[in-house]
């Protein structure tokens, strides 16, 4: 048991890193990975004491990570505290988590492009249309994986996509 909790503690390590470079904080990637790999629920006491955070990093992450909808509360008979469990359906998270990076990244990117489109127009000259030209080339990207995003996003009980994925690698 002590070399599974090894590469059980090692995974929720590497997560925290990956989250970082997704831009999601470390110790809330380090929480969801603790929770993915937990079988039973989870009180805030336990996630504080396995991965030696304080009270408030603790709430507060689990917060965030129930109002993404990658983690739940749930009742535990008998007891008073509250329990947490995270989503454990792969689709289901990659669903969450494009919804999510959608409307952090794309949305609020795809705003700040449109608006300095707009404001290009104004200025009449060669340098500013090729501004203009790559910005919306940049525009209609940003568009298009909004698109794509908020398809692929949109069905979470699809059990065809997934499948799709699959054949393409």
């Amino acid at each position: 048991m002590a070399d599974l909790q090894n590469v059980k503690d090692d995974f929720v390590a590497q997560w925290g890193a990956l989250g970082s470079q997704w831009g999601i904080n470390r110790t809330m990637a380090m929480i969801h990975a603790h929770m993915l790999v937990s079988l039973e629920p989870q009180t805030t006491d336990d996630v504080m004491e396995k991965l030696q955070i304080s009270r408030g990093n603790a709430n507060t992450n689990l917060r965030e990570l129930v109002s993404w909808g990658l983690v739940r509360s749930v009742l535990v008979k008998g007891k008073r505290k509250e329990f947490f469990e995270a989503e454990k359906d792969v689709w289901k998270i990659f669903c969450i988590v494009a919804r999510e990076r959608k409307r952090r990244e794309t949305e609020p990117a795809s705003l700040v492009l449109a608006d300095c489109i707009d404001r290009a127009k104004t200025i009449k000259s060669k340098e500013s249309r090729a501004f203009q030209q790559q910005l919306r080339e940049l525009n209609d990207f940003v568009s298009l994986a909004n698109t794509v995003m908020e398809k692929i996003a949109s069905k979470e009980q699809s059990s065809i996509v997934p499948k799709l994925l699959k054949l393409l690698s």
